[in-house]
């Protein structure tokens, strides 16, 4: 039941990065999921040392593991975009 939640989870928050970045009509919603959780492991590894909380991919569903995953996200979407366009909108 833990990873469903994950999942929806993931999703919601990539969308939500999608959305500040403005990429959300460019992805559909598996690469949401994609998106949130490969952002939460990013946020994970960069921010939550700082900030000293976790993130969704450890089992933590409270409101600053979500930030943190979301912060994760939308830096993830912003190396794509630096990659693929050669700017970060």
């Amino acid at each position: 039941m833990n990873i469903i939640i994950w999942l929806i989870v993931g999703g919601v928050i990539g969308w939500l990065a999608s959305l500040v970045m403005k990429t959300d009509g460019q992805q559909g919603m598996f690469l949401n999921v994609v998106v949130g959780i490969f952002g939460a492991m990013l946020g994970g590894w960069v921010l939550s040392p700082l900030f000293g909380v976790s993130t969704i991919n450890q089992n933590s569903f409270n409101l600053p593991a979500l930030l943190v995953s979301l912060l994760g996200a939308i830096i993830l979407l912003a190396i794509v975009n630096l990659i693929r366009r050669g700017t970060t909108r």
